[in-house]
């Protein structure tokens, strides 16, 4: 009898195991808190691009469909890989991948003036950019030290400032572009974020953003800001449609982007030692650090010619496994497969559209906010001497005002002004990087 009951008993892994099958009833809310984490964020660059590029309603929500299912497919792949012992692509970590924050001030650059085709094209050479890092990663991350990425992440969120509170003020181009309603429910959601962030515990704190976005919907809803019309003739299920908005190749475009890609692999090390130090006691070792970020290039071709915007890994995610400890991939799988679902369901995608812009502003100022300041972290892990200020004094400098002052590149070339003056990120990651080979470090900086 004894021995039949350890038997029921071992047929269910241990969540705090990163092998096995665990208990449903343990892995669904787990996994659940892990959507939630990371919705908002996943479908958010797909609406900012949408918007900027213009594309119809219909397209708006094939946009945050792919979002979904990339999401969803580059997620199983860093869970549980594929390949030999040998040779393997994905980390077989637990990790959650989503669209990313860090490549909406180029993308938006691009589909202002090229559209979203150009965006693909370039997410293509910046995945194989990725692939190479990952073979060479030893060697290529002496590169971007913390000053360096952490100079990169800064200005990618200063950049992001102007698109919150545009969006809090309704979206430029619109009849009530800066009305008092627009306002008022754009700093309630903002209000109910900082409340829930500093006030809530557990689930609470961690759906802050969710929650504060739901509320403002309800408020914009009450006050007929909201038409579900593209609900309406949405359909009940769809696949992905590849190859729909296109593929071109301007280099511009591969430029900016392809930098990114160079800047997130690096940038991806940290989400993997984060997790393994924090929730398994250990370092990543090379194979997995290799075959992560290669994983990570071949799902963003993948999903470039699926439609699908720039992903890596979350952060916000990193953040959930580390502190719970629950390292079991089936249960942030499951978080994919409801992800995966959600995006597989064109009238839920079409749901998402209708999110009023000052809602969605009011709830994401906050995420750019802690971008901006997660770069100031980076930045501080070193010295903040005279040569490391210089380097991030003047790489955010030169990013941020000549993003401002566009018309100073007027007599340049059309490809030279969309890759040095429509985004800031650009010009800080390639001043950060010149200045930190060239300038001299100090000999405490040498030790």
């Amino acid at each position: 009898m004894s021995n039949s009951a350890n038997a029921g008993q071992k047929q269910y892994a241990s969540i705090f195991e990163s092998d096995g099958f665990p208990k449903l009833s343990e892995a669904i809310p787990l996994a659940l808190q892990h959507v939630v984490a990371m919705i908002v964020g996943c479908i958010t660059p797909a609406i900012i691009v949408a918007n900027v590029a213009g594309v119809s309603e219909a397209d708006r929500v094939i946009m945050i469909q792919v979002s979904l299912v990339v999401s969803a497919l580059s997620t199983f792949l860093q869970l549980f890989g594929i390949g030999t012992k040998t040779f393997r692509i994905g980390a077989k970590l637990p990790m959650i991948i989503g669209i990313s924050f860090a490549y909406v001030p180029s993308m938006t650059a691009i589909a202002g003036t090229s559209g979203i085709s150009a965006i693909l094209g370039a997410q293509i050479v910046g995945g194989i950019i990725a692939i190479i890092v990952g073979l060479f990663v030893k060697s290529i991350q002496k590169f971007f030290p913390p000053l360096v990425t952490g100079t990169v992440v800064f200005t990618i969120g200063l950049s992001l400032y102007s698109v919150a509170v545009n969006y809090m003020a309704g979206g430029i181009g619109k009849d009530n572009y800066g009305s008092i309603q627009n306002w008022a429910i754009a700093l309630i959601t903002l209000i109910i974020v900082i409340a829930l962030n500093n006030f809530g515990k557990g689930l609470v704190k961690l759906a802050s953003i969710l929650i504060a976005m739901i509320i403002g919907y309800i408020i914009a809803l009450c006050t007929g800001m909201i038409n579900f019309s593209s609900v309406a003739s949405a359909g009940v299920f769809s696949l992905p449609q590849p190859l729909h908005f296109g593929i071109t190749f301007e280099p511009a475009a591969c430029v900016a982007i392809g930098l990114l890609f160079a800047i997130n692999s690096i940038q991806a090390i940290g989400d993997f030692t984060a997790t393994t130090s924090g929730a398994m006691d250990r370092l990543p070792t090379g194979d997995e650090l290799r075959s992560g970020i290669m994983g990570y290039g071949i799902t963003n071709i993948i999903g470039a010619l699926l439609g699908g915007l720039p992903s890596a890994t979350y952060s916000q995610n990193v953040g959930i496994v580390t502190t719970t400890k629950v390292i079991n991939r089936v249960v942030l799988g499951l978080a994919g497969v409801v992800i995966l679902i959600a995006g597989l369901i064109p009238k839920f995608s079409a749901l998402l559209t209708t999110i009023p812009l000052c809602v969605l502003g009011g709830a994401t100022i906050s995420v750019f906010a802690s971008i901006a300041m997660t770069g100031v972290k980076l930045i501080f892990t070193e010295k903040m001497d005279f040569r490391n200020t210089s380097i991030v004094g003047l790489a955010v400098a030169l990013g941020v005002g000549l993003s401002q002052a566009q018309d100073s590149l007027s007599a340049f070339p059309p490809a030279f002004t969309t890759i040095f003056g429509k985004s800031p990120v650009v010009v800080a990651t390639i001043v950060a990087i010149l200045l930190n080979i060239l300038l001299p470090k100090s000999q405490e900086g040498k030790k």
